[in-house]
């Protein structure tokens, strides 16, 4: 209860501190610390680490928000309907950050009517706000990280990665990193006592294209890209059609409404939920293993059906 006490204490101060910079304050270190009952050195970190993001800058000992960069109410009616969806994307993942959220686009919405309706099922993660404010910090200037992990198999232990990004697949939350060179995906909510390091790390285009181009947590650094063949339904063509793989290629669209298409994965994982879901309306037209890997599953799951 006292971490969440203090959760609350940080959030509620940046908020603050934001917001009046975004009414053209300049703000003091030593003001802030008075005014918050708290050290120097907090408000400090809270510039340096977790505001590090926003287009601030310090003057003459006070901080100030860059010209041109002040939240202000938009009256560009597509502007607006994207806020409307960020706005019901935010509430569908819930708790302090909907809330928090809700308060920012009210700043720059004209209207708090909002048309649109969204049911995202996103993890909470407005608990971690604290470790993921650091965990930016570090991607952006690419800083190793110290951190405790708990893998919930084992008692929790102290880690030393390089992050890489903070991702959603399928509603979790999950930090990619780099741990001695092994690309690891550690599940965000069992991430605690961040801290940044002075050791510096670099990485290449190829890695950061693997990311972009992922389809689920269970792609891999090591293996070489394969392709996969698939042939879907018109049932099922009509969703590939709207919302395409990563990596995926049309190489056929028939008269009768179906579709043959190919993505490229590391990890054969990355496809077959997807390909299990859509049983009988997407079939694996290449590679042959992993159609004899469906029809397995499907034949083991019949039998199981018939037993019970």
């Amino acid at each position: 209860m006292a971490y969440k006490h203090d959760y609350d204490k940080i959030l509620t101060r940046l908020t603050v501190i934001l917001s009046r910079l975004n009414d053209g304050e300049a703000l003091s270190v030593k003001a802030l610390a008075t005014e918050f009952n708290t050290s120097d050195r907090t408000i400090q970190r809270d510039f340096n680490e977790r505001l590090v993001t926003f287009p601030i800058y310090q003057e003459n000992k006070k901080w100030k928000m860059q010209e041109g960069f002040r939240v202000e109410k938009i009256k560009d009616l597509e502007d607006e309907l994207i806020l409307d969806i960020m706005e019901k994307i935010t509430e569908s993942i819930g708790g302090k950050f909907a809330s928090k959220s809700k308060q920012l686009l009210s700043k720059i919405k004209n209207e708090d009517f909002n048309p649109i309706y969204t049911k995202l099922n996103i993890e909470d993660i407005s608990d971690k706000f604290s470790e993921i404010q650091l965990l930016e910090t570090a991607i952006r200037t690419k800083k190793e990280i110290r951190c405790t992990y708990n893998n919930e198999k084992y008692p929790p232990y102290q880690t030393h990665i390089q992050p890489l990004k903070i991702t959603n697949y399928e509603g979790f939350w999950y930090l990619i990193a780099l741990k001695k060179d092994v690309l690891q995906k550690f599940y965000l909510k069992n991430i605690s006592g961040v801290h940044l390091t002075d050791t510096s790390f670099t990485t290449d285009s190829k890695l950061e294209a693997l990311l972009q181009n992922s389809i689920s947590i269970w792609f891999s650094k090591d293996t070489t890209p394969f392709k996969v063949k698939l042939y879907a339904t018109k049932t099922a063509a009509k969703y590939f059609k709207r919302r395409p793989l990563p990596t995926q290629s049309i190489t056929s669209l028939n008269q009768d409404g179906t579709m043959e298409f190919s993505v490229n994965i590391t990890h054969e994982m990355e496809i077959l939920p997807i390909i299990k879901y859509w049983v009988p309306h997407l079939y694996v037209l290449e590679p042959e293993w992993l159609r004899e890997i469906i029809e397995k599953d499907i034949s083991e799951f019949s039998q199981n059906c018939e037993t019970f």
